[in-house]
């Protein structure tokens, strides 16, 4: 092999630049955030290390929405510093600085969360950029952390509302949204550099352009308005899987059933309805009475009866009586929801709710978690009974020794459930095949290919 000066230079600098490590927690927003800082680092010339041993220093993008997330956060602080000692925290327990520096005093520096330009400026001042970084080693999609054929797309930062149970806007502020062609620009890079799925997340995705009040950009010569549908539409236009997730239920949601049933995005709405008791969801100050989410439910199936449910509950709010959690069941047995997650109230540090009377007992708490998940298993296995002996289009996540392992429509990764296509080990990642379904549990289902 031949090198040229120039190749010789890339090798050169490759060898002597800084090495950053990198430890990304929580949810896929923040997960986003990573990918941001590591993509403008590495647009600079820093090299990303997978090891503590090689890194010159370590960033850890922190989670602090509940407590558990609060010790893991600050636990995997603690490792970084013992395995390589020089540490920048950022992220949402970031907004917490005292309680970092009580545990970890010898930390390099603290950012809240979104504070991207803050974490590199604070590398800049700890490990200072290598000369002459090459931009052409970054892709044009910039750094992913998930694979190759799937990527998250932020659409928007913080959250107008002020759930009592929640201290995200404390964390990362009021709704801020993205222009309408800032999304779509990177969707189409994204797009273009083999993504075959698209995940739409922010903290609130329905509001989404409430701020900018729905200013409306030129986006391929066409006026495209900053808003839920219209960037659901034009996304649509891409020819790829396009996923909603934590969709508030505004009634302007209903809009964009008929897209999915037209097949322009999934039919799939992540909508944390958290309860159903109205007296429950108004001292949570969440908004919708149960029955209106009921007959909701049922006109969208109407429009798409394709459609994926998945949602998330709380268990065990303050003042929940035996009744409102009966409620809460019944609901689940009209609803008839396909994916639920549910979580036993834990006080998160600086939450209203933390103030309310009438705590529940944890072992009454974890009683009610038992019982609302064995409740909600029945009905998610029989929904997925209902697809046996369909043939429906997957994606393919992996290839083990068995076969294949996908992703329905029905399917978000890491949260939902999967496909098991036995044998198929000749298949590719990132492919998209027809399977006959031939099996299912609560949560998985197995096929053949057809």
């Amino acid at each position: 092999m031949k090198f040229t000066a120039r190749s010789l230079t890339l090798i050169e600098n490759e060898m002597t630049a800084p090495q950053i490590g990198f430890i990304s927690l929580g949810c896929p927003k923040a997960l986003v955030d990573s990918e941001r800082i590591l993509t403008k680092l590495r647009s600079e010339g820093y090299i990303i290390s997978p090891t503590y041993q090689d890194a010159d220093l370590v960033v850890v993008n922190t989670c602090g929405f509940i407590d558990a997330a609060v010790e893991e956060s600050l636990d995997s602080i603690g490792e970084a510093l013992a395995e390589n000692g020089r540490v920048i925290v950022t992220g949402c327990l970031g907004a917490r600085e005292a309680e970092i520096r009580a545990r970890h005093p010898q930390v390099l520096k603290v950012t809240g969360a979104h504070a991207i330009d803050e974490v590199v400026a604070s590398v800049h001042e700890h490990l200072p950029p290598p000369h002459n970084p090459f931009l052409s080693l970054l892709p044009p999609q910039g750094i992913k952390l998930t694979p190759d054929h799937y990527a998250y797309l932020k659409i928007s930062e913080g959250c107008n509302h002020r759930c009592t149970f929640c201290i995200i806007p404390s964390m990362r502020g009021d709704l801020v949204s993205r222009p309408v062609d800032d999304v779509m620009l990177e969707a189409e890079r994204l797009a273009n550099a083999g993504v075959k799925e698209l995940l739409i997340v922010s903290q609130d995705t329905s509001a989404y352009g409430l701020d900018l009040k729905y200013q409306a950009r030129d986006w391929k010569g066409r006026n495209v308005k900053t808003r839920f549908y219209d960037l659901a539409e034009a996304l649509g236009d891409l020819g790829i899987w396009v996923r909603m997730h934590y969709v508030y239920p505004y009634p302007h949601v209903d809009e964009v059933i008929p897209l999915m049933a037209d097949g322009k995005i999934l039919p799939y709405l992540d909508i944390p309805f958290q309860h159903a008791s109205p007296r429950i969801l108004k001292l949570m100050k969440r908004p919708a009475a149960s029955q209106n989410n009921l007959e909701r439910i049922k006109a969208w199936r109407n429009i798409c009866p394709d459609i994926t449910l998945r949602s998330t509950f709380i268990v065990g709010f303050p003042g929940e009586t035996e009744q409102e959690f009966e409620e809460l069941l019944d609901f689940m047995t009209e609803a008839q929801l396909d994916r639920v997650g549910c979580f036993a109230y834990s006080p998160v540090k600086g939450a209203v709710a933390n103030d309310l009377p009438d705590s529940i007992p944890e072992d009454i708490k974890q009683e009610r978690l038992a019982r609302f998940m064995a409740h909600q298993s029945e009905i998610s296995e029989e929904r997925l009974q209902r697809r046996v002996g369909r043939i429906e289009t997957v994606l393919i996540d992996e290839v083990v020794e068995e076969g294949a392992v996908a992703r329905s429509k029905a399917d978000a990764p890491e949260i939902d459930g999967q496909v098991f296509i036995d044998g198929a080990t000749h298949l590719k990642v990132g492919e998209f095949v027809d399977v006959q379904l031939e099996e299912a549990d609560e949560h998985d289902m197995w096929g053949f290919l057809a």
